[in-house]
């Protein structure tokens, strides 16, 4: 198999980089290699059986053709020319056959692997701390689930069948050839180092060009990207840079034209490299075995069989000199993987970890302090697009923080910007954990629970609210699968959006588009109020819910709010005068401290920070407020 295609595996091995040569793997990662082919290690086996098998069949043929030449053709047997034909025709669909189960072995063994992998990789990045998706850049990510574990999955089918294939082959045709012509086969290798320099020249030019054009081709693919979508688009409409980014692109796109070009050049060469000594080697046999076959020292048929053998040598030895890079560009690929799979949570279910109650709606920060994780406990340098030391030592952000909120009642959270409003809601349901202290729903800490539970009891609605590129049906029910389509209904009444959907022509059928950018800021507000709904949690976190919004709007979703927080107990960054003014508990913050609390009218008659904020934030929406 492998000695009718020369150019597949050596071509995949020169557009390799040939840096990962240079690489150390560990013992350790061959050892987890192994460990995820051992489910798959009967196909594994069956797979080289026939690999094998293959490769020893390559010098039949050959051996076929000197039979029929010499004892057939020439010698006049007719029956024996027919009987070695139809052995010839016999090996053909044996070889054909090989091929196919070797192929399906291949598949069964290389998707087998690359599913093993992908799964792990999701289901070990879904677990990640909201820490680690707010550094890595999600391209590099996709990355790893795609091009490497391809990458790695080659490791287990073309690079061990080819390796096996070439090395026997080129041990079963050399043996051949030597016992048919000792001289003309020593002849013929001389020729073969030639290749082999060449092969490696070409190679060295072309890994540096190849690594460039993939860079090029990863930052046209990352223009585009951010170009292309929803948010890109209308920056550039509204900026008006059309004529600069069409130079921009422009030359990206040529830069990777440029390298295309070099590259095809080099290709050329190695390409007439390739024509040209397996002709001079072709040339050879029959200069020097045509004249001893004159001399009868070599009979016609065995001057066939070694120019047919030449030719199937020619692969395999290729094959074999770039084994190193094929075997370690593979294991860099899995490396790569279990870079990721090795990747601790920040955020870990602790072993007995209890179930919340559903209705758990006591909420309660104890001398909570909070500093963001670093970079290196979180995340790792080459998911990022620009991996660097942090510029500045990691700043507590909250610092002994403490309030109680009862079963049904609404705290709200003001204060200027970083002042640690946000970093307060993440901690409810455990996006991070503090520092010190203690965050308790239903009176357990929420480290002591399991994280599906805590999950069930506190429900999200942030200014951003994002949505599935999905039907609004598939965005709904992500909160609850089972939802019925009557509870769907209601859900849709209460966030004041039921008559919208009924009104469009697909109806909960209907796809919201890219981050649900086919809705307006408002429809998605309510949206997400809806799906919050349907959740039924016991504990709502509201994070600036109506900032973005038009009055209309406003007065739409803080209906659906009201409807949202009936009887839940509330965490609301405040946003609004009427959200603040409605609050059992007001929670002001500055640098991280809650230097302020009470009821609205307390803290106006105290005339602090809350004041201060209610002057300049708030008065334009009293007076609608009071009305």
């Amino acid at each position: 198999m492998s000695g009718m295609h020369p150019n597949g595996a050596m071509w995949r091995s020169m557009r390799s980089d040939r840096s990962v040569v240079n690489n150390r793997i560990e013992r350790q990662t061959v050892r987890r290699v192994f460990g995820f082919a051992k489910p798959h290690r009967r196909l594994i086996g069956a797979f080289l059986a026939l690999t094998v098998v293959d490769a020893a069949m390559v010098v039949v043929m050959p051996l076929l053709v000197l039979k029929i030449v010499d004892d057939g053709i020439l010698a006049g047997d007719r029956g024996l020319v027919t009987m070695i034909a139809l052995a010839m025709a016999g090996v053909a669909v044996f070889t054909a056959g090989v091929a196919v189960v070797s192929g399906w072995l291949s598949s069964r063994i290389g998707e087998g692997l690359i599913y093993d992998l992908r799964t792990q990789v999701f289901a070990h990045v879904q677990r990640q701390s909201l820490a680690f998706f707010t550094r890595t850049q999600t391209g590099a990510l996709v990355s790893r689930l795609n091009n490497d574990v391809i990458g790695a999955q080659r490791a287990f089918t073309s690079t061990l069948s080819s390796t096996v294939s070439n090395g026997i082959s080129v041990v079963v045709v050399g043996i051949a050839m030597l016992a048919l012509s000792w001289q003309v086969t020593l002849l013929c290798l001389v020729l073969f180092p030639v290749l082999f320099f060449v092969s490696r020249w070409v190679g060295g030019r072309l890994a540096g060009l190849t690594r460039l054009q993939m860079d090029g081709n990863a930052d046209l693919g990352n223009v585009m990207t951010e170009r292309f979508n929803v948010g890109g688009a209308m920056l550039l409409k509204l900026f008006g840079r059309r004529a600069d980014e069409d130079v921009l692109f422009e030359s990206k796109a040529a830069n990777v034209r440029d390298l295309g070009i070099r590259i095809s050049l080099i290709t050329r060469i190695f390409g007439a490299s390739m024509m040209l000594v397996p002709a001079l080697a072709t040339a050879v046999v029959y200069g020097v075995g045509g004249s001893l076959a004159i001399d009868e020292t070599l009979t016609v048929g065995t001057l066939l069989a070694l120019a047919t053998l030449l030719l199937r040598l020619l692969g395999p030895l290729q094959g074999l000199s770039n084994v190193r890079i094929d075997v370690m560009t593979a294991l860099v690929s899995f490396e790569r993987v279990f870079e990721v799979l090795d990747l601790p949570s920040s955020i870990q279910q602790k072993h007995g970890a209890i179930v919340l109650p559903r209705d758990a709606g006591r909420l309660e920060f104890e001398h909570v302090s909070f500093t963001y994780p670093k970079a290196e406990d979180i995340s790792l340098g080459s998911l990022e697009s620009v991996a660097r030391l942090e510029s500045r030592d990691n700043q507590q952000v909250l610092t002994d923080v403490g309030f109680v909120a009862e079963a049904g009642q609404m705290v709200a959270l003001v204060g200027p910007s970083g002042a640690g409003k946000t970093t307060m809601t993440h901690l409810v349901a455990r996006l991070y954990d503090v520092g010190s202290g203690a965050v308790r729903v239903g009176g357990h800490d929420v480290r002591d629970v399991t994280l599906e539970s805590l999950e069930d009891v506190v429900g999200y609605v942030t200014q951003d609210a994002h949505m599935f590129h999905d039907t609004i049906r598939a965005n709904l029910v992500y909160a609850r699968p089972d939802a019925t389509d009557e509870q769907i209904w209601s859900a849709l009444e209460a966030a004041q959006i039921a008559s919208l959907v009924r009104s469009l022509p697909d109806g909960l059928d209907t796809v919201v588009g890219d981050r649900g950018y086919r809705l307006s800021g408002g429809e998605r507000q309510r949206l997400a109020i809806g799906r919050l709904l349907l959740k039924a949690p016991s504990i709502v976190v509201l994070d600036e819910a109506t900032a973005h919004l038009d009055s209309e709007s406003e007065a739409a979703v803080q209906r659906a709010l009201d409807a949202a927080l009936e009887g839940r107990t509330s965490l609301v960054i405040a946003h609004r005068l009427s959200t603040v003014r409605n609050a059992d508990q007001i929670l002001v913050l500055d640098e991280g401290r809650i230097v302020e609390f009470g009821t609205h009218t307390e803290l106006l008659t105290r005339g602090g920070l809350y004041a201060d904020l209610y002057r300049t934030q708030f008065r334009h929406d009293a007076a609608p407020s009071e009305v």
